[in-house]
């Protein structure tokens, strides 16, 4: 299993993400977490700029919209079948777990992780939706936001692929720093098992290895 998880857009260490990936640079990008914005002239923009900033990088990216695979589990799969890399966007993690069950997207990318099939990559929601379960999230992410397409139902379970939560924003110049201090008291109060990334640091899994590069 190959994972880079960044606090903020890259962070400051896109080389071990090059390195993670290897040779199939083709990339599907992931903005679902950001289908409950009004302003979606700036969420395309957003989604626009992590594109280009990945073919700067050397990759080959194109957007990955799971509201065409809701209910279509299989052509998803098939879909995915040829990219090195998925990168999924920050946004409300809530909308975007939706957007993975009701695609199954979420059963999909475990099984390739398992097989080593691809990388995934991402940053804020797209990160902290990895951890075993998303109670806390709450405290920074609005739960019951539910965008055109989506249904209100959805599992509070996380992928699980950490086994531990993960705490973004932490201590950052960002909007979402002062509630990410109160979402860590809740994981401390409740014994929950966490790591912190300030903006611009990442964590890098690949095999068993697991690496946190701090900033200094």
């Amino acid at each position: 299993m190959r994972l880079y998880l960044s606090s903020y857009k890259f962070g400051n260490f896109t080389d071990e993400l090059l390195k993670l990936v290897g040779n199939n640079k083709k990339v599907a990008v992931i903005g679902n977490s950001r289908d409950w914005s009004q302003d979606r002239e700036r969420a395309e923009k957003g989604l626009r700029e992590q594109i280009q900033t990945l073919n700067s990088f050397g990759f080959s990216a194109e957007k990955l919209d799971l509201k065409k695979y809701f209910g279509k589990k299989e052509a998803l799969k098939e879909y995915l079948s040829t990219f090195g890399l998925v990168w999924v966007l920050g946004g409300n993690t809530f909308v975007l777990k939706r957007a993975y069950e009701q695609s199954g997207f979420d059963l999909i990318i475990k099984e390739m992780l398992a097989k080593d099939k691809i990388v995934y990559g991402g940053y804020s929601a797209g990160v902290v939706i990895l951890s075993p379960s998303m109670k806390g999230l709450e405290i920074v992410d609005d739960p019951n936001i539910v965008p055109e397409r989506y249904a209100p139902e959805f599992s509070w379970d996380g992928l699980g692929l950490v086994d531990y939560n993960i705490a973004v924003h932490y201590r950052s110049d960002h909007p979402e720093s002062a509630a990410v201090e109160t979402e860590i008291e809740y994981l401390e109060k409740n014994k929950i098992p966490y790591k912190t990334l300030r903006d611009g640091e990442v964590i890098v899994i690949n095999g068993n290895k697991e690496t946190i590069r701090r900033l200094k």
